[in-house]
């Protein structure tokens, strides 16, 4: 079964792994350098997006309002990097955590035929020995699940198609 649930519940062991094993791991609540300098808006398949929704909808209206602010002004910002939209940047942290996307999910846990996605934090650490007995995830399976979950769109995309619809209310 390729449920959007199911993926989540196999990334969620995996980074519990990860910790349990690493308890000098850096990814963790109130790190969110990612978030603030992300390469590309999001891609989100339409199960993710039906999902991340759900965490907006229950928003208090008025931040959901500046969600659509920065997301509107992120459609519109040609340079990179960017600052995640979803980022309560006092906080330092996800605004919808629980209805995060699987790229959140799996960053700085995962890594793609040799390449290691994570921040220079990390990849500093890694370069340097430590963490050499780390399982780490493998993010093109990931992907290969991702793509039986339907289409994806950038999360500006979906959000604007959510505006335009009404059901915001």
């Amino acid at each position: 079964m390729n449920t959007l649930i199911q993926l989540h519940a196999d990334i969620d062991a995996r980074v519990h792994a990860v910790r349990d094993d690493n308890p000098d791991w850096l990814c963790r609540l109130g790190c969110d350098g990612c978030c603030r300098r992300l390469a590309e808006v999001p891609r989100l398949t339409a199960a993710e997006w039906a999902w991340l929704r759900d965490g907006l909808a229950a928003l208090p209206p008025e931040q959901l309002r500046e969600i659509g602010q920065a997301i509107a002004a992120l459609a519109a910002q040609p340079s990179r990097p960017v600052v995640c939209p979803l980022l309560d940047q006092s906080e330092g942290a996800c605004l919808v955590y629980e209805h995060r996307p699987v790229a959140c999910r799996t960053y700085g846990f995962y890594v793609q035929r040799d390449q290691g996605l994570y921040c220079k934090d990390i990849e500093s650490r890694v370069a340097g020995g430590a963490w050499a007995e780390v399982v780490w995830g493998n993010q093109d399976a990931i992907d290969h699940r991702l793509r039986g979950l339907g289409d994806s769109l950038d999360l500006t995309e979906w959000f604007v198609r959510w505006e335009q619809s009404g059901d915001m209310a």
